[in-house]
């Protein structure tokens, strides 16, 4: 009975000091907020490194190598050959130059056409319109892109709908399939959610007092939104123009689907590189153009407050 007794008490004893080192270690996280950030953000800041910084540096590494001409394997000797490549000749300044072209395209566009969309949904529209307007916006995020793109390109193809449409208006039959005014199209469709929301995140923000104010004064429609509605909104169309842009100047698959071998930009030469030409280097190499142009963009937008619209 005395060795049950004494094994009971050493198990509660055992019991009793993890509870108490719990019950320590509770107490000195609520006593130190920084060890509380600490031990929450630890393991996905590991990963991040782990994944996306590492990768990364290793992307940076590659693109200072090349690709030896004989065996076609990699040459791991440190060299510009690729940079001075990409940027001395003339086709690739082309395809960088219509890939940013392209980009700033689909943003004007899509800032122009989310505006007034905007607007609506945030100062005229009344709440169950709002959230049919919402679900409207939200619901082709939720389709596989692969989908999305699939079906405008049985809408430019030729005998397809938009050749119906138009030949019976008697418009003739447009041959857009395969053309850069189809990659801009899609392009303009499938970003623009990305440009509605924070625009209307913004518009929600103006107080009406300013807009009745600018209209007490004599200010019309128009005046009112230059001067009064624009500067207001401008953060969350830059918040916007983000993502329109980011998501353009990387993108191949669209390119690829709808522009064919006509459509040459920065995504295209990237995955031609890598899966046909196997020249990895290369293709490190020129993935490092769109990051460069992103990072200035992305400064410029802090400048202008986009990250607090966002």
């Amino acid at each position: 009975m005395t060795d049950i007794a004494g094994t009971r008490q050493r198990a509660y004893g055992r019991e009793g000091s993890g509870q108490g080192r719990l019950l320590r270690l509770s107490t000195m996280l609520w006593r130190r907020p920084w060890a509380r950030a600490t031990l929450l953000l630890t393991p996905p800041l590991a990963w991040f490194l782990l994944v996306y910084v590492a990768s990364l540096v290793i992307l940076l590494i590659t693109a200072f190598w090349s690709i030896n001409p004989f065996t076609t394997n990699i040459d791991r000797t440190w060299s510009l050959s690729n940079f001075h490549q990409i940027f001395t000749t003339p086709a690739y300044l082309s395809d960088i130059w219509q890939t940013v072209a392209m980009a700033a395209e689909v943003t004007v566009t899509d800032a122009i056409i989310a505006f007034p969309f905007a607007y609506f949904m945030a100062r005229v529209a009344a709440p169950r319109t709002r959230t049919v307007l919402f679900v409207a916006i939200l619901l082709p995020l939720w389709a596989s892109y692969l989908a999305k793109v699939y079906s405008w390109v049985l809408i430019f193809t030729n005998n397809g709908f938009l050749d119906w449409v138009a030949g019976g208006l008697g418009l003739g039959h447009p041959q857009l399939i395969y053309t850069n005014w189809a990659v801009y199209a899609v392009f303009c469709y499938l970003w623009l959610p990305y440009m509605i929301i924070p625009v209307y995140g913004a518009l929600e923000r103006v107080p009406g007092s300013l807009i009745e104010a600018s209209q007490d004064l004599g200010g019309r429609t128009w005046r009112t939104t230059r001067s009064v509605l624009l500067p207001l909104v401008l953060p969350g169309i830059v918040a916007g123009s983000i993502f329109t842009f980011s998501l353009t100047l990387g993108d191949y698959i669209t390119p690829l689907l709808v522009g064919g071998t006509k459509a040459n930009f920065i995504g295209n030469v990237i995955y031609t590189n890598i899966g046909i030409a196997n020249n990895v280097p290369f293709a490190a190499a020129m993935a490092l153009v769109p990051i460069v142009i992103m990072g200035l963009y992305l400064s410029g937008a802090r400048a202008l407050g986009a990250f607090e619209a966002l």
